[in-house]
């Protein structure tokens, strides 16, 4: 189950939801290694590359993610139809786990994260174009991008974010289906500020997601 509530605009006094959204061994055997990996190795590019095994074996599970969790969110901030679902929400905000839903020919903006992670494929296939930033970052309205790779993913495939290295980026669904990536990272991400791009301009502006299924805390907006 995956406590659909249409959950962007929450009642004030509306308790948040956190913990196991979705409650599945596969997901709990994630966030075990993930909380034992952050406490035994400091240096973070080392423990991504350690978690790696214990994500794929995820992305390769079968029948774990609800059919509530992985479809498109006509009422999505980030546009396009694309859903994007918790699974798992650390109270402390410092992890979370979830699944983005991106309709077969839909976009997510531009944008970053701002926490380390691993993102996967686990229906579908997208194509991701990463941004290098030239500037200094000085103007938070303003920033030079410059493209600086493209994949394909299918479902399996994974990579890493490591900020600010390929933390920009956007992605787009090239299958016939929806694309469905599942993305483990180290802060409440639909719920903090971070930012759009658009690149041919330069504007950035701030925005948060949302989760389709869980509100964010009030405090924060």
């Amino acid at each position: 189950m995956c406590d659909l509530g249409h959950a962007h605009d929450p009642d004030p006094g509306e308790p948040q939801r956190y913990g196991f959204l979705v409650d599945a061994p596969q997901i709990r055997a994630l966030i075990d290694e993930t909380r034992r990996l952050t406490r035994a190795i400091p240096d973070v590019a080392a423990r991504v590359e350690a978690l790696r095994p214990a994500f794929d074996a995820l992305l390769h599970a079968d029948g774990w993610l609800p059919d509530d969790c992985a479809r498109p969110d006509d009422r999505s901030k980030m546009g396009g139809g694309i859903g994007q679902y918790a699974l798992y929400r650390a109270e402390d905000k410092s992890l979370c786990l979830f699944s983005l839903v991106v309709p077969a020919g839909a976009a997510t903006p531009v944008h970053d994260h701002l926490a380390w992670g691993l993102v996967g494929i686990y229906r579908g296939r997208q194509d991701e174009t990463v941004y290098r930033r030239l500037d200094d970052g000085r103007d938070p309205s303003r920033a030079d991008l410059e493209i600086a790779k493209r994949q394909e993913l299918g479902r399996g495939e994974c990579y890493t974010l490591l900020p600010p290295t390929d933390d920009i980026h956007y992605v787009s669904t090239i299958s016939d289906t929806p694309s469905i990536s599942i993305h483990l990272l180290a802060n409440d991400t639909a719920c903090v500020w971070r930012h759009k791009f658009e690149p041919a301009t330069g504007l950035v502006t701030a925005f948060r997601s949302g989760y389709a299924n869980a509100p964010c805390p009030p405090e924060e907006e």
